[in-house]
Protein backbone atom coordinates (compact mmCIF):
# COMPACT_ATOMS: atom_id res chain seq x y z
CA UNK A 1 0.00 0.00 0.00
CA UNK A 2 1.56 3.15 -0.55
CA UNK A 3 0.20 6.97 -0.05
CA UNK A 4 -2.59 8.12 -2.96
CA UNK A 5 -3.47 11.54 -1.77
CA UNK A 6 -7.18 11.34 -3.13
CA UNK A 7 -9.26 12.30 -0.13
CA UNK A 8 -12.32 12.98 -2.62
CA UNK A 9 -14.03 9.78 -0.61
CA UNK A 10 -14.23 11.48 2.58
CA UNK A 11 -15.77 14.48 1.28
CA UNK A 12 -18.61 12.54 -1.17
CA UNK A 13 -19.13 9.89 1.76
CA UNK A 14 -19.32 12.15 4.68
CA UNK A 15 -21.54 15.11 5.73
CA UNK A 16 -19.15 17.98 6.54
CA UNK A 17 -19.49 21.33 7.25
CA UNK A 18 -16.26 23.63 7.38
CA UNK A 19 -16.18 24.63 11.18
CA UNK A 20 -17.82 21.59 13.12
CA UNK A 21 -16.74 18.73 10.54
CA UNK A 22 -18.25 15.28 10.46
CA UNK A 23 -21.85 14.74 12.09
CA UNK A 24 -20.57 11.93 14.24
CA UNK A 25 -23.77 11.93 15.47
CA UNK A 26 -24.94 9.07 13.17
CA UNK A 27 -21.80 7.44 13.68
CA UNK A 28 -21.50 4.26 16.03
CA UNK A 29 -18.12 3.70 17.84
CA UNK A 30 -17.66 1.30 15.28
CA UNK A 31 -17.97 3.18 12.20
CA UNK A 32 -16.37 5.94 13.62
CA UNK A 33 -13.15 3.36 14.07
CA UNK A 34 -13.56 2.54 10.59
CA UNK A 35 -13.91 6.46 9.38
CA UNK A 36 -10.45 6.87 11.08
CA UNK A 37 -9.01 3.60 9.33
CA UNK A 38 -10.23 4.65 6.02
CA UNK A 39 -8.72 8.39 6.82
CA UNK A 40 -5.82 6.72 7.56
CA UNK A 41 -5.04 4.55 4.77
CA UNK A 42 -5.69 6.91 2.53
CA UNK A 43 -2.95 9.24 3.17
CA UNK A 44 -2.23 11.74 4.55
CA UNK A 45 0.40 15.14 4.03
CA UNK A 46 2.54 14.95 6.60
CA UNK A 47 3.48 13.02 9.95
CA UNK A 48 5.76 14.05 12.96
CA UNK A 49 8.14 10.98 14.02
CA UNK A 50 8.15 9.86 17.11
CA UNK A 51 11.62 8.53 17.91
CA UNK A 52 11.98 7.24 21.16
CA UNK A 53 10.61 3.26 21.97
CA UNK A 54 9.83 2.58 25.96
CA UNK A 55 12.43 3.49 28.33
CA UNK A 56 13.95 5.79 25.94
CA UNK A 57 14.14 9.81 25.98
CA UNK A 58 16.16 12.60 24.38
CA UNK A 59 19.68 12.13 25.41
CA UNK A 60 19.82 8.42 24.15
CA UNK A 61 21.31 7.25 20.83
CA UNK A 62 18.75 5.97 18.99
CA UNK A 63 20.66 3.50 16.05
CA UNK A 64 19.50 3.10 12.32
CA UNK A 65 17.54 0.16 12.87
CA UNK A 66 14.99 1.78 15.08
CA UNK A 67 14.66 4.65 13.21
CA UNK A 68 14.11 2.76 10.06
CA UNK A 69 11.78 0.43 11.26
CA UNK A 70 9.50 2.96 12.64
CA UNK A 71 9.56 4.44 9.24
CA UNK A 72 8.59 1.94 7.84
CA UNK A 73 5.60 2.00 9.74
CA UNK A 74 4.26 5.32 8.82
CA UNK A 75 5.62 5.32 5.18
CA UNK A 76 1.93 3.78 3.65
CA UNK A 77 0.65 6.42 5.20
CA UNK A 78 2.68 9.93 4.29
CA UNK A 79 4.26 11.52 2.15
CA UNK A 80 6.23 13.57 4.42
CA UNK A 81 8.00 13.76 7.86
CA UNK A 82 8.80 15.73 9.79
CA UNK A 83 11.97 15.20 12.69
CA UNK A 84 12.76 17.46 15.46
CA UNK A 85 17.05 17.13 16.22
CA UNK A 86 19.94 16.85 14.08
CA UNK A 87 21.63 15.03 16.93
CA UNK A 88 21.55 11.80 19.00
CA UNK A 89 20.32 9.56 16.20
CA UNK A 90 17.80 12.02 14.52
CA UNK A 91 20.05 12.42 12.35
CA UNK A 92 19.36 9.25 10.56
CA UNK A 93 15.41 9.97 10.02
CA UNK A 94 15.98 12.05 6.98
CA UNK A 95 18.28 10.06 4.84
CA UNK A 96 15.92 6.83 5.28
CA UNK A 97 12.82 8.85 4.90
CA UNK A 98 14.08 9.57 1.49
CA UNK A 99 14.86 6.19 1.01
CA UNK A 100 11.62 4.90 1.25
CA UNK A 101 10.63 8.52 -0.69
CA UNK A 102 9.05 10.66 2.03
CA UNK A 103 9.98 14.38 2.06
CA UNK A 104 11.42 15.66 4.84
CA UNK A 105 11.11 18.42 7.35
CA UNK A 106 14.05 18.54 9.22
CA UNK A 107 14.17 20.64 12.76
CA UNK A 108 17.21 21.57 14.62
CA UNK A 109 16.46 21.86 18.50
CA UNK A 110 17.60 24.75 19.85
CA UNK A 111 17.51 25.75 23.62
CA UNK A 112 19.57 27.38 26.20
CA UNK A 113 22.97 25.46 25.49
CA UNK A 114 24.59 26.32 23.24
CA UNK A 115 27.08 23.90 22.59
CA UNK A 116 24.40 21.52 21.82
CA UNK A 117 22.65 24.97 19.55
CA UNK A 118 26.40 24.33 17.66
CA UNK A 119 26.18 20.41 17.54
CA UNK A 120 22.58 21.04 16.00
CA UNK A 121 23.08 23.68 13.63
CA UNK A 122 26.16 22.38 11.98
CA UNK A 123 23.67 18.80 11.74
CA UNK A 124 20.99 21.02 10.13
CA UNK A 125 23.45 22.48 7.47
CA UNK A 126 25.51 19.11 7.25
CA UNK A 127 22.18 17.28 6.31
CA UNK A 128 20.77 20.17 3.75
CA UNK A 129 24.17 19.85 1.82
CA UNK A 130 23.74 15.95 1.36
CA UNK A 131 20.36 16.80 -0.13
CA UNK A 132 18.63 15.09 2.64
CA UNK A 133 15.92 18.51 3.52
CA UNK A 134 13.03 19.52 1.70
CA UNK A 135 12.17 21.94 4.34
CA UNK A 136 14.03 23.29 7.14
CA UNK A 137 12.95 24.54 10.73
CA UNK A 138 15.45 26.41 13.08
CA UNK A 139 14.16 25.87 16.11
CA UNK A 140 10.96 24.67 17.75
CA UNK A 141 8.76 27.19 20.10
CA UNK A 142 11.98 28.62 21.76
CA UNK A 143 10.31 31.85 21.91
CA UNK A 144 7.06 30.38 23.79
CA UNK A 145 9.60 28.57 25.75
CA UNK A 146 11.76 31.48 26.48
CA UNK A 147 15.01 29.56 25.62
CA UNK A 148 16.47 32.50 23.39
CA UNK A 149 16.11 35.87 22.42
CA UNK A 150 14.87 36.93 19.36
CA UNK A 151 18.00 38.31 18.24
CA UNK A 152 19.78 35.10 18.96
CA UNK A 153 17.15 32.99 17.03
CA UNK A 154 17.19 35.06 14.15
CA UNK A 155 21.33 34.76 13.83
CA UNK A 156 20.48 31.15 13.57
CA UNK A 157 17.93 31.02 10.91
CA UNK A 158 19.85 33.60 8.83
CA UNK A 159 23.11 31.59 9.46
CA UNK A 160 20.98 28.26 7.97
CA UNK A 161 19.68 30.49 5.13
CA UNK A 162 23.10 31.31 4.40
CA UNK A 163 24.16 27.81 4.70
CA UNK A 164 21.27 26.37 2.46
CA UNK A 165 20.18 29.16 -0.13
CA UNK A 166 18.41 26.96 -2.54
CA UNK A 167 16.01 25.32 1.00
CA UNK A 168 13.30 26.88 2.42
CA UNK A 169 13.70 27.56 5.97
CA UNK A 170 11.67 28.71 8.50
CA UNK A 171 11.03 28.49 12.19
CA UNK A 172 8.15 26.26 14.49
CA UNK A 173 6.34 28.07 17.05
CA UNK A 174 2.79 28.43 18.28
CA UNK A 175 0.57 30.05 15.75
CA UNK A 176 0.36 33.58 17.77
CA UNK A 177 3.90 34.03 17.98
CA UNK A 178 4.41 35.46 14.11
CA UNK A 179 1.74 37.98 15.46
CA UNK A 180 4.04 39.13 17.83
CA UNK A 181 7.16 39.24 16.07
CA UNK A 182 6.93 40.06 12.44
CA UNK A 183 10.40 39.42 12.19
CA UNK A 184 9.75 36.24 12.02
CA UNK A 185 7.83 36.22 9.56
CA UNK A 186 10.13 38.61 7.68
CA UNK A 187 13.23 36.10 7.56
CA UNK A 188 11.59 33.01 6.65
CA UNK A 189 10.79 31.01 3.51
CA UNK A 190 7.59 29.71 4.91
CA UNK A 191 5.55 30.34 8.12
CA UNK A 192 5.60 26.62 10.38
CA UNK A 193 2.34 27.05 12.99
CA UNK A 194 1.76 24.54 15.79
CA UNK A 195 -2.03 24.99 16.34
CA UNK A 196 -3.38 22.75 19.37
CA UNK A 197 -7.09 23.61 20.41
CA UNK A 198 -6.81 20.64 23.05
CA UNK A 199 -3.90 23.04 24.59
CA UNK A 200 -6.22 26.32 25.04
CA UNK A 201 -8.93 24.25 26.60
CA UNK A 202 -11.17 23.81 23.53
CA UNK A 203 -14.04 20.94 23.74
CA UNK A 204 -13.90 18.62 20.89
CA UNK A 205 -17.10 19.99 19.55
CA UNK A 206 -15.34 23.46 18.86
CA UNK A 207 -12.01 22.26 18.27
CA UNK A 208 -11.90 22.28 14.27
CA UNK A 209 -13.06 25.93 14.36
CA UNK A 210 -11.01 26.65 16.83
CA UNK A 211 -7.68 25.07 14.86
CA UNK A 212 -8.87 27.19 11.91
CA UNK A 213 -8.75 30.08 13.54
CA UNK A 214 -5.41 29.62 14.91
CA UNK A 215 -4.18 28.96 10.95
CA UNK A 216 -6.12 32.09 9.87
CA UNK A 217 -4.05 34.42 12.63
CA UNK A 218 -0.96 33.04 11.39
CA UNK A 219 -1.82 33.84 8.25
CA UNK A 220 -3.15 37.08 8.40
CA UNK A 221 0.52 37.59 9.51
CA UNK A 222 2.70 35.71 7.46
CA UNK A 223 2.49 38.73 4.97
CA UNK A 224 1.56 36.32 1.70
CA UNK A 225 3.93 33.46 2.87
CA UNK A 226 2.78 30.11 2.94
CA UNK A 227 1.61 28.44 6.18
CA UNK A 228 2.31 25.15 6.92
CA UNK A 229 1.01 23.91 10.00
CA UNK A 230 3.44 21.90 11.75
CA UNK A 231 1.90 20.30 14.81
CA UNK A 232 -1.54 19.77 15.28
CA UNK A 233 -3.49 16.78 17.33
CA UNK A 234 -5.13 14.84 20.35
CA UNK A 235 -4.61 12.49 23.17
CA UNK A 236 -6.38 9.73 23.73
CA UNK A 237 -6.65 9.41 27.33
CA UNK A 238 -5.29 11.48 30.37
CA UNK A 239 -6.14 14.44 32.65
CA UNK A 240 -8.60 17.14 30.72
CA UNK A 241 -7.78 20.62 30.64
CA UNK A 242 -10.65 22.93 30.90
CA UNK A 243 -12.78 21.56 28.42
CA UNK A 244 -10.68 19.76 26.59
CA UNK A 245 -10.94 16.01 27.27
CA UNK A 246 -8.57 13.44 26.15
CA UNK A 247 -10.45 10.13 24.94
CA UNK A 248 -10.39 7.74 22.43
CA UNK A 249 -13.25 8.95 21.05
CA UNK A 250 -12.13 12.31 20.75
CA UNK A 251 -8.99 11.44 18.90
CA UNK A 252 -10.54 9.39 16.44
CA UNK A 253 -12.67 12.67 15.84
CA UNK A 254 -10.15 15.47 15.59
CA UNK A 255 -7.85 13.25 13.36
CA UNK A 256 -10.68 12.49 10.95
CA UNK A 257 -12.00 16.07 11.11
CA UNK A 258 -8.56 17.41 10.31
CA UNK A 259 -7.62 15.47 7.57
CA UNK A 260 -10.79 15.75 5.75
CA UNK A 261 -10.86 19.58 6.29
CA UNK A 262 -6.81 19.91 5.72
CA UNK A 263 -7.37 18.18 2.21
CA UNK A 264 -10.83 20.06 1.03
CA UNK A 265 -8.84 23.29 2.16
CA UNK A 266 -5.78 21.91 0.83
CA UNK A 267 -3.92 22.96 3.61
CA UNK A 268 -0.27 21.19 4.32
CA UNK A 269 0.10 19.73 7.86
CA UNK A 270 1.98 17.77 10.08
CA UNK A 271 -0.38 15.18 12.28
CA UNK A 272 1.13 14.87 16.00
CA UNK A 273 2.08 12.21 16.26
CA UNK A 274 3.13 9.26 14.80
CA UNK A 275 3.67 6.89 18.27
CA UNK A 276 2.89 7.14 21.35
CA UNK A 277 5.84 8.03 23.33
CA UNK A 278 5.92 7.63 27.84
CA UNK A 279 8.82 9.79 28.18
CA UNK A 280 7.03 12.81 27.52
CA UNK A 281 4.58 12.54 30.64
CA UNK A 282 7.30 14.72 32.64
CA UNK A 283 6.87 17.53 30.27
CA UNK A 284 3.31 17.63 29.58
CA UNK A 285 1.44 15.43 32.25
CA UNK A 286 -0.25 12.22 31.69
CA UNK A 287 -1.68 12.73 28.35
CA UNK A 288 1.73 13.72 27.01
CA UNK A 289 2.26 10.13 26.53
CA UNK A 290 -0.95 8.89 24.29
CA UNK A 291 -0.50 11.78 20.89
CA UNK A 292 0.03 8.60 18.48
CA UNK A 293 -1.44 7.03 16.38
CA UNK A 294 0.17 4.03 17.21
CA UNK A 295 0.96 2.88 20.15
CA UNK A 296 4.05 2.76 22.20
CA UNK A 297 4.53 -0.65 21.15
CA UNK A 298 3.97 0.04 17.30
CA UNK A 299 0.18 -0.64 16.97
CA UNK A 300 -2.20 0.73 15.33
CA UNK A 301 -4.52 2.11 18.08
CA UNK A 302 -7.72 1.97 16.75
Amino acid sequence: MSYRGDHNYLLKNTKFTDHLGVEFNEYSNDDLVKLWKETLENGMHGLCFSMYEDGQEPGDIITEAQVERRVKIIEPYTKWVRSFSCIEGNEHIPPIAHKHGLKTLVGAWLGDDKEDNEKEIEGLIRLGKQGFIDIAAVGNEVLYRNDLSLDELLGYIKRVKDALPDIPVGYVDAYYEFSKHPELVDISDVILSNCYPFWEGCSIEDSLNHMQQMFGQATQASKGKKVIITETGWPSQGENLKGAFPSAESALKYFINSQVWSAKANIDMFYFSSFDESWKVGDEGDVGAYWGLWDKAEKLKF
